[in-house]
């Protein structure tokens, strides 16, 4: 049975049983005449090997061990239910509850989100843990409240980094090659001003259009080359590490909201557990990464990132100027940039 089928059958089957869920209402008994648990669902792109499959395991166990008599968990990996787009329709409806899924996707919903896509944003990654960390984003993560939407966390999936058929050593050799990006107008900007041809693309697409040739390379971090087996259709992996995007957990705002204190608290404290989890599980990940790719023959470059600052370098001015919606987080960001500027 082909993948998109399972998908479509898993996707039908949530909805239909979401539905008779509401129309038997919340108070509804199983045989026995207990109460029946609340089934939450999470769907992320990765797979059971990925720290933020590991961050939602520790989610759904958090969950339960406090609230398994009301709430079971239960977490769909590998793009079962779609793509990262598709899986926020999902939540956005309350077909699912909760998605994983990165920042770009959501800024169609929230142009706040569009900041996370600009080149070079974070000039370090002691500042990117620290925006990342601070209380402030919870105003960013309110700001998709009136579409039905709202972030609870945020996960690390390290620097992204252009990898591909042939080795990218200056920003020139960048020109003509056609580059998987993020579906970001951001991201397609910055593929452009890099002299690459950009390819939005849904990420499981990745594979085969680079080993058919659609496409000559992508940019991600080292487990998307790994963990995805990218590395045996790419095998040069050059640390431009032009952003530090982070994936996000969003909730169906209906569902949190209609959560009483004491348990929005239970599914907060899961979260930052799910995060703690998945920070602490990159690190090693990150580094077994390198280490299977270098098996797999995989060349690693260290270029000269200056260079591709420059080549971006209005860029950042470009998204300032056209979407005033950004200015506070970016200036925000800037003040622990400057932080860290210092004390290095």
């Amino acid at each position: 049975m082909k993948k998109n089928h399972i998908r479509r059958l898993l996707v039908s089957a949530i909805c239909i049983s979401i539905s008779a869920s509401a129309l038997s209402g919340c108070g509804s008994l199983d045989q026995d005449g207990s109460a029946k648990k609340r089934i939450v669902r999470i769907a992320l792109s990765q797979a059971e090997s990925h720290p933020e499959y590991e961050g939602a395991v520790k989610f759904k166990e958090y969950v339960e061990s406090e609230l398994g008599d009301k709430y079971e968990v239960q977490i769909f990996p590998n793009e079962l239910l779609g793509s990262q787009t598709k899986a926020i329709e999902l939540t956005q409806t309350g077909a699912i509850d909760f998605t994983i899924a990165g920042t770009p996707n959501l800024e169609i919903f929230a142009d706040v989100y569009e900041v996370f896509s600009m080149p070079y944003l974070f000039t370090s990654e002691e500042a990117y843990f620290a925006v990342m960390d601070d209380d402030y984003m919870k105003t960013v993560y309110e700001s998709t409240k009136d579409t039905g939407l709202q972030v609870v966390t945020w996960y690390n999936v390290g620097t992204r980094n252009f990898y591909a058929k042939e080795a990218i050593e200056t920003p020139d050799d960048l020109k003509g090659l056609k580059i998987r990006v993020q579906q970001s107008p951001a991201s397609v900007k910055m593929a452009q001003a890099f002299g690459a041809a950009a390819s939005p693309m849904s990420f499981g697409e990745v594979y085969t259009a680079i080993q058919q040739g659609v496409i000559d390379g992508a940019e991600n971090n080292q487990l998307a080359l790994t963990d995805n087996k990218h590395d045996e259709v790419a095998k040069y992996f050059t640390y431009s590490k032009h952003q530090m995007i982070p994936d996000v957990l969003i909730g169906n705002y209906k569902f949190l909201d209609e959560l009483s204190d004491e348990e929005r608290a239970v599914f907060e404290e899961a979260a930052r557990i799910s995060t703690e989890t998945e920070v602490n599980a990159w690190n090693q990940k990150e580094s077994e990464a390198i280490a299977t790719a270098e098996e797999m023959g995989v060349t690693f470059i260290e270029p000269d990132i200056q260079l591709f600052k420059e080549k971006v370098a209005n860029v950042q001015q470009e998204m300032l100027d056209k979407n005033e919606n950004i200015t506070e987080l970016y200036d925000f960001i800037q003040l622990y940039n400057a932080k860290y500027e210092v004390s290095e």
